[in-house]
């Protein structure tokens, strides 16, 4: 049985055919937010309802506990000096692991109010942080049940200086998040709208436009449960979304080419490997490789 439904012949070029899942960790509650480091060769990933935060290693395939408790860590990347950046469901943060192993708080409000619970969030060319602030850490499964810590749900900016910027707040739920190659995209998908929502950036690094790209369907019914998540970019430009039934990838022009179906939902992934041709996929319950064709763009630290 074929792991893949092809929508466009162009989606034979980045994949593998005959390509099957490799299981490389199970036996979790909620995998989230992998993040490959390309100079030390492993993967960090999340299990929110556990509160634990682990690292897979390339060179001896062994998964070790990172950070425990990780106050419910959803979404993960590193920063331009390769320090690891972390969604905190339960605390309603943005903080950074430190060398040292200390914690930073980059952000945990909002002109005085709470944060609702930071998600997933990416770094562009300026060092400024983005990331979303739906109120998925504030429900049962994937957080703690509160009243929201804000009267909307939002796209932030932590520049630079540490300020902090709200970029739109009209999102029901938003959710993953990726820059363009070139990095003067930013795609934003909102789970709640079933849609990828795109931002043109300029060259000091600010934010225009945010209309509907593209719209992760089950047009069939076939796929399953499923709507938009993880988010990631391959070096042609094409954006891999998670959706109905697995990983739906569309070209530049929002063209959909296919979708990878997955063994459980792929609330987030990344690719990685010396070749950057693996895809690394927090599937539920487990965390899981796929070889593919189209290496993924290279994200910091270069």
């Amino acid at each position: 049985m074929s792991i893949y439904r092809i929508v466009d012949e162009c989606f034979r070029v980045l994949i593998v055919a005959d390509a099957t899942f490799e299981t490389l960790a199970e036996g979790f509650r909620f995998t989230e937010g992998p993040t490959w480091h390309p100079v030390h060769r492993h993967v960090t990933f999340t299990d929110i309802p556990s509160s634990c935060i682990h690292r897979w290693h390339a060179g001896s395939g062994e998964t070790e506990v990172l950070r425990d408790p990780s106050f419910m860590t959803n979404g993960t990347c590193y920063d331009r000096q390769g320090r690891l950046l972390m969604c905190e469901h339960e605390s309603s943060r943005v903080t950074r692991l430190e060398d040292d192993g200390g914690i930073t708080v980059l952000a945990d409000n909002w002109e005085g109010q709470e944060l609702n619970s930071p998600n997933d969030i990416v770094v562009d060319a300026h060092d400024a942080i983005w990331f979303t602030d739906p109120l998925y850490g504030r429900e049962a499964a994937t957080g703690v049940v509160r009243d929201p810590g804000l009267p909307f749900r939002g796209l932030f900016r932590i520049n630079a200086d540490g300020s902090l910027d709200l970029i739109d707040d009209d999102y029901d739920g938003p959710n993953g998040l990726c820059f363009s190659p070139d990095r003067r995209r930013l795609y934003v998908n909102d789970s709640e709208r079933q849609h990828v929502r795109v931002y043109e950036i300029d060259d000091a690094g600010q934010a225009s436009g945010g209309g509907v790209f593209a719209e992760t369907l089950d047009d069939d019914g076939s796929l399953g449960y499923g709507s938009p998540d993880g988010m990631k970019i391959d070096s042609a430009g094409n954006v891999w979304c998670a959706g109905p039934g697995g990983i739906h990838v569309f070209d530049p022009t929002a063209a959909l080419l296919g979708v990878v179906l997955t063994p459980q939902f792929p609330a987030n992934f990344c690719f990685g490997g010396d070749d950057m041709c693996s895809l690394f996929v927090a599937a539920g319950t487990t965390f899981v490789r796929l070889p593919v064709v189209c290496p993924g763009q290279v994200t910091y630290p270069l």
